[in-house]
């Protein structure tokens, strides 16, 4: 049964309009919360996934601005009972090209944000992590006492930012609750990810689907499976200063998944190796697996919505949508 009321309750979501941070603010509009939606400046007004919102009776608030700016997440974080941060620099293949901004991005921009809420008071912050931080499974399924590996320079910068917003509770008693999604799919999600470039690849007709590494093995979520962990998490007294996976507890190759997305699609291709797409070596996170106990125990969160519905979803969008993926290189 759910019960914690989230009916007009101000909450801030950094990086609102992106694959996640948008399906959560469309689970919080549903919940009945007022939304701040902080989001990149762009100097045009269209609103992306959010646009519907775009109304003078809208239970959502557009906030433009960067987390790496103190003044303005200060400002954007007054009179929030809860925090959602997700903005952060995401795709791995670009971290090895510009390190140095994805430690401006994810740790310096975690650090305004908790700062922020620290001096405003905020009931809970629940911050972004990813299983990325974890490198290589030494063990298998992870929990979240595994050691900390970073293989790439964007998961040295997550543990980095994760380190920042734990400091936080332990220095400053700041109510925050560190969020480790898997690998998280579904509609809206870029081509940087695994599941919709092989998508795009194949609704744009192609019979050799390029791929890197067809070994590593991959815990996927869906992504509104991913979006009621972190409301279940910010109503979780008990995640308070912790760390907690959200993840199905179950992996797949990502050569099997290609197969499978070739069949759930309906098209005839062939998975191909494309060198570009490598990992340099030593970087490349062979497996990642959750265990999910500590979020099934500490809530009633449960993944709900299997792998292969989940990918036709998926298909769906992408097909729907093909006009949004240059399926002629590799995005990163």
């Amino acid at each position: 049964m759910y019960s914690f009321d989230w009916n007009n309750r101000t909450v801030l979501v950094t990086g609102a309009e992106g694959f996640i941070g948008s399906t959560l603010v469309d689970l919080l509009v549903e919940r009945g919360a007022r939304v701040r939606a902080f989001a990149h400046y762009k100097p045009y007004a269209e609103k992306g996934y959010l646009a519907r919102f775009l109304h003078p009776s809208s239970p959502v608030e557009f906030i433009a601005g960067d987390v790496r700016d103190a003044g303005r997440v200060m400002d954007a974080v007054a009179g929030c009972d809860t925090v959602f941060h997700l903005a952060a620099l995401i795709g791995i293949p670009y971290s090895y090209e510009s390190p140095g901004a994805y430690v401006q991005t994810n740790i310096g921009g975690t650090e305004n944000v908790a700062e922020a809420c620290r001096r405003h008071s905020v009931r809970r912050l629940v911050h972004t992590s990813t299983s990325e931080v974890y490198g290589t499974a030494l063990v298998v399924p992870i929990t979240e006492e595994h050691p900390l590996q970073p293989q790439s320079p964007y998961a040295a910068s997550k543990i980095g930012a994760d380190m920042v917003a734990l400091s936080h509770w332990h220095a400053f008693e700041l109510p925050v609750t560190v969020v480790r999604p898997f690998n998280t799919y579904g509609p809206r999600q870029s081509a940087r990810a695994v599941i919709p470039t092989i998508l795009a690849q194949l609704h744009s007709g192609a019979k050799e689907i390029k791929l890197g590494s067809l070994f590593p093995t991959r815990d996927f979520t869906y992504v509104t499976d991913t979006a009621a962990g972190f409301l279940a998490m910010a109503e979780c007294d008990r995640a308070v200063g912790e760390a907690v996976n959200l993840g199905t507890g179950r992996s797949i190759a990502i050569g099997e998944l290609a197969e499978t997305l070739i069949s759930v699609s309906g098209r005839d291709a062939r998975v191909v190796v494309d060198p570009s797409r490598l990992r340099p070596q030593g970087s490349e996170v062979e497996c990642l697996q959750s265990d999910n106990s500590r979020a099934r125990q500490w809530t009633s969160w449960r993944p709900a919505v299997p792998l292969e519905d989940g990918l036709k979803n998926t298909s769906e969008w992408v097909a729907e949508n093909l006009h949004l993926f240059a399926t002629d290189r590799y995005q990163v």
